[in-house]
């Protein structure tokens, strides 16, 4: 199987990995960040039409600036990713 260069999370600008845990509706969903916090976070609008979430989808979320409890989702990965990133060794303090 051929590996993918995949996007990690960049932590000068407080992004970090997490599983989506519930979906609230609309735009609001349920995160478990890899620092062990629950958070809740916001779907923008360029993702909300053209990525479809599911509870249990590793995301990519982007803390906020002013209020560090809530976060937006900033990218998901799918199955093959989600293989390749365990395999590395990314996801340990996330329960994948």
């Amino acid at each position: 199987m051929e590996e993918t260069r995949l996007r990690t999370p960049n932590k000068k600008d407080l992004e970090m990995f997490g599983l989506l845990v519930q979906l609230h509706g609309s735009d609001q969903v349920r995160v478990l960040c890899e620092d062990g916090l629950e958070r809740m976070c916001r779907i923008p609008g360029k993702m909300r039409k053209k990525v479809w979430l599911r509870e249990g989808d590793v995301v990519i979320v982007k803390l906020w600036d002013i209020q560090r409890s809530r976060a937006d989702v900033v990218w998901r990965f799918f199955g093959a990713q989600v293989e390749q990133l365990r395999r590395k060794g990314y996801l340990k303090n996330i329960p994948v």
